[in-house]
Parts: C-alpha cells; sequence; structure tokens
C-alpha cells in the first residue's frame, strides 16, 4: 500500500520559516510529480506547488511564489516544501500528493481532480 508521510508542520510567528518533508517509501518516486496542497479551516483544498519527476519544473499558486520552495530527491523519495516569511493566512493542513499523469510528471503542474495519491497532512499554524 502507498504512504505518502509528511512531516515537519508546526506552530510558528509570521515572518519565521518551515520546512515541510514527504517521504514515499514504497512509491517509484520518479515517476510520479509531486505537489503539496492545503486546506485552511472551513475552505477547500487548493493547490500550493508541485514538481516535475526530474525536478527541473515547478509551479506554484501566486500567494507563494518568492516565499515558498518545492524540491525533491528521488535517491530519498521525499519532496519538500520550504516556507519562508510564513503569514497568518499560510495557516492550513498541508497535504502531501503524487500526480503519475505524464503532463504532470514533465511540467509540474498538478490540480486536485488528477492526485493519485495523499499524504495524511501536517497543520501549520502562523500566529500573527
Amino acid at each position: 500500500q502507498v504512504q505518502l508521510v509528511e512531516s515537519g508542520g508546526g506552530l510558528v510567528q509570521a515572518g519565521a520559516s518551515l520546512r515541510l518533508s514527504c517521504v514515499a517509501p514504497k512509491l517509484t518516486f520518479s515517476n510520479y510529480a509531486m505537489g503539496w496542497f492545503r486546506q485552511a479551516p472551513g475552505k477547500e483544498r487548493v493547490f500550493v506547488a508541485a514538481i516535475s519527476w526530474s525536478g527541473s519544473s515547478t509551479s506554484y499558486v501566486n500567494s507563494v511564489k518568492g516565499r515558498f520552495t518545492i524540491s525533491r530527491d528521488n535517491a530519498a523519495r521525499t519532496v519538500y516544501l520550504q516556507m519562508n516569511s510564513l503569514k497568518p493566512e499560510d495557516t492550513a493542513v498541508y497535504y502531501c500528493a503524487a500526480d503519475f499523469r505524464p503532463d504532470a510528471q514533465a511540467m509540474g503542474i498538478m490540480a486536485l481532480a488528477g492526485v493519485d495519491y495523499w499524504g495524511q497532512g501536517t497543520l501549520v499554524t502562523v500566529s500573527s
């Protein structure tokens, strides 16, 4: 059974940094685009960032561009989300996601409907 396991969430003050990690030990990792989505309280789950299988292409939601960086280590089957200059509006449960679609793999573009596997989520709380 494929599992994606996130870690790294927590409670921080505005302006701080966090790094989320997601390991997928049973996934043929390099065959998947990997990404992060988030769900704030009372809101829908939305896309945050994605990365192609090779790591050469990335995409971000506009609200995190310049502050968040997605990266991956295929040998370690791990994807990371470095989050800098955190804001209270970044507060959410962050979910790791894997997408097998060829265009996602190549271009690092993901959408909710295309996700094949989800992690259990890790909570990020940013206080003002």
